[in-house]
């Protein structure tokens, strides 16, 4: 039974709990705020189980610091995660593989004043981190083959799919085709081509029922790369090329709409909207069975 301690009682933190104490794995939850550990011990049980939260590292059992494996998933800030990592390269044993949820910063400057590189590994996983089974893994120049075989490992033995990048670049796959798609949509806004509902639509019943069952690469292929080539010869050079922010973006963060933390984004966050919310969560694991159906299709 692999024994896991996750750094960090966020959304993400307690969705990679979850996802490891359904799968049998003995589970260790850190985080200094009470509140926040509360919250979580509250929603991390799963079929009786439930995670040990602390509040700091030297709380933990001595048994703890022979982990298999800590996620760090504290806020997306430099240098809190630095000093995190510089804590638990203190806490615990130098066989302990430490691993990052990250969603784009580089191992190069994550590990930058680690004593021990070689036992890091950067792992990306997607919200809800209990349900999306695919995983990003991105090893540095430093991480060892065994330690990235031994992450590939716990993660599909748990049921994850392990994408492994050959290249240490910031955004990985998943965020920097993210943002390049939202990119675009921020531009048709601004222009007032259509609005936040129309582009969703589009999305949702064009690229989303598509992508769910057919990667991009495939479709091109289905598509014919001739008929992308001619499309990409007139479109490209309309695309949004922008390299900062959208002024729009920046906006509504200035103004507190947040999206669902703060009650208001593009849509209003009221009680109907998230109850629409956990019903299209308990529909995710219906979409993932469907993909799973076409990729073993494929490779028939």
């Amino acid at each position: 039974m692999a024994r896991i301690v996750v750094i960090g009682a966020g959304v993400m933190g307690i969705g990679i709990c979850k996802h490891f104490l359904r799968n049998g794995c003995q589970v260790a939850l850190v985080d200094p705020s009470p509140v926040a550990l509360k919250k979580a011990k509250e929603n991390t049980k799963q079929d009786g189980k439930e995670a040990l939260c602390v509040r700091v590292p030297s709380d933990l059992r001595k048994e703890w610091s022979a982990a298999d494996v800590v996620f760090e998933a504290v806020p997306e800030v430099l240098s809190i995660k630095r000093s995190v990592l510089s804590t638990i390269e203190e806490c615990f044993g130098e066989t302990t593989i430490i691993a990052s949820n990250t969603s784009g910063l580089k191992t190069t400057d994550m590990t930058e004043g680690m004593h021990h590189p070689e036992r890091f590994v950067i792992t990306h996983f997607f919200n809800p981190a209990d349900l999306i089974p695919a995983v990003e893994i991105v090893p540095g120049p430093a991480t060892t083959e065994q330690v990235v075989a031994q992450v590939i490992r716990l993660l599909e033995r748990t049921g994850k799919k392990a994408a492994r990048l050959q290249a240490d670049i910031p955004g990985f796959i998943a965020n920097r085709l993210q943002h390049a798609l939202l990119r675009e949509c921020f531009y048709l806004i601004e222009k007032g081509v259509a609005d936040a509902e129309t582009i969703d639509l589009v999305t949702r019943y064009a690229l989303g029922v598509r992508l769910a069952l057919i990667g991009p690469m495939l479709q091109r292929d289905l598509n014919g790369l001739d008929t992308h080539l001619n499309i990409a010869r007139y479109l490209y050079a309309d695309l949004d090329r922008r390299e900062t922010a959208p002024d729009a973006l920046v906006d509504m963060v200035a103004a507190g709409h947040l999206g669902r933390k703060s009650g208001q984004g593009f849509f209003k966050w009221d009680a109907t909207q998230n109850g629409r919310l956990e019903e299209i969560e308990a529909l995710l694991p219906e979409v993932i069975a469907l993909a799973d159906r076409a990729q073993a299709t494929e490779e028939e």
